[in-house]
């Protein structure tokens, strides 16, 4: 959690992964990285975290967040655009409206707005429970504002 906060206060704007024609090996050479990480990531709003992840290719994950077309790819930005704009739709059915996809769009704007920080896990177990108690620690539950849901499907 210590190395998580230090990153937090220098985070990365989530804007960077959206850029068209980066791909994965672009952003890992920026960020310093060899490889795809496995890990945890926070996404914040100014200083505020607002959502914890974890992704056994991080570069990959975020830039699904922010490039994302649907809500099998870009599910966080469908939850958000859900959650503003309640709809009595499938999914699937959602992304197939106009107005939704408006809402779907302005979403992933949003997204784009915040930036992100994380650290490498390579310990399977430890990032599966690291995740949860992050989002504790952190508080970025609905009721905080946040975007976090750990209710089963």
């Amino acid at each position: 959690m210590a190395r998580l906060r230090e990153r937090m206060a220098a985070p990365t704007p989530l804007s960077d992964f959206s850029i068209k024609g980066r791909g994965v090996a672009a952003l890992k050479e920026q960020l310093g990285l060899a490889g795809d990480p496995r890990g945890c990531y926070v996404l914040m709003e100014g200083d505020r975290p607002v959502y914890v992840g974890i992704s056994k290719h991080l570069v990959a994950r975020l830039m699904e967040h922010v490039r994302g077309t649907d809500h099998l790819t870009a599910t966080l930005v469908y939850r958000v655009a859900a959650m503003r704009n309640p709809h009595g739709m499938t999914a699937a059915n959602a992304m197939k409206d106009e107005a939704f996809l408006r809402k779907f769009d302005e979403a992933r704007s949003y997204l784009r707005d915040l930036n992100v920080a994380f650290v490498e896990i390579d310990n399977p177990l430890e990032l599966y429970v690291f995740e949860p108690y992050c989002a504790l620690e952190l508080d970025t539950s609905f009721d905080a504002g946040g975007w976090n849901s750990f209710d089963t499907h």
